[in-house]
């Protein structure tokens, strides 16, 4: 072998180790980068689908110690009369339950009937003038709210399409879940462009 020969594959030697040098350096910077990591800043929100609240449960979100609606019972008790046309009762929320609970704000009320739960007629209003505290019921305990009931024979028979009730349906504030109080003295509109009801913040009873 000549000089030159020995001088040209040396040479190549020295080019085939500069090109694996550079493969494996280039080979260590992408293994620094996790896999999947993206490249650019990014921010994103997580949130949480829950079901929508019943129409006449927008009334207050859950409060810490709330009242579980199964350890619930509903009555209707006499109230503070009622104006010409109308009747004022009490809505009796009773805790059954061990240990106490507490409730605050406003319990979402409709008539309901046909023997089968269906709603009559439009949800109550609520009466926002006084105030909601938040209420604990020990066991045994209650927390009342005041329910004004307008006729059904102040309206027109054509616009109201009255029905018997057979009771209300009630939401507990704060709550999705309803409970029955049965009470069938009452005849609702089952127009949904008529309100009879109107409910008032829930108090200690």
């Amino acid at each position: 072998m000549t000089g030159n020969q020995t001088l040209r594959l040396a040479a190549a030697a020295a080019v085939a180790l500069s090109v694996a040098l550079a493969v494996s350096a280039c080979a260590t910077r992408s293994s620094d980068q996790p896999t999947g990591t993206p490249t650019g800043s990014s921010s994103a929100s997580s949130s949480v689908t829950t079901s929508p609240r019943p129409t006449a449960t927008s009334t207050a979100v859950p409060i810490e110690g709330q009242c579980d609606t199964g350890n619930l019972s509903g009555s209707i008790g006499q109230g503070g009369g009622g104006a010409a046309g109308s009747v004022e009762v009490t809505l009796v929320l009773t805790n059954n339950g061990s240990t106490e609970c507490s409730l605050q704000g406003w319990p979402g009320v409709s008539f309901v009937g046909d023997g089968n739960g269906t709603q009559l007629g439009k949800p109550a209003e609520f009466d926002r003038s006084k105030p909601h505290p938040t209420v604990v019921l020990k066991p045994g305990g209650t927390a009342v709210a005041p329910l004004k009931i307008v006729q059904a024979g102040n309206y027109d028979e054509s616009a109201c399409q009255p029905k018997p009730a057979d009771g209300f349906r009630v939401y507990p504030p704060g709550s999705t879940a309803s409970l029955f109080v049965k009470d069938a003295d009452f005849t609702a509109c089952t127009s949904d462009s008529i309100s009879l009801l109107t409910v008032g913040g829930l108090v200690a009873g």
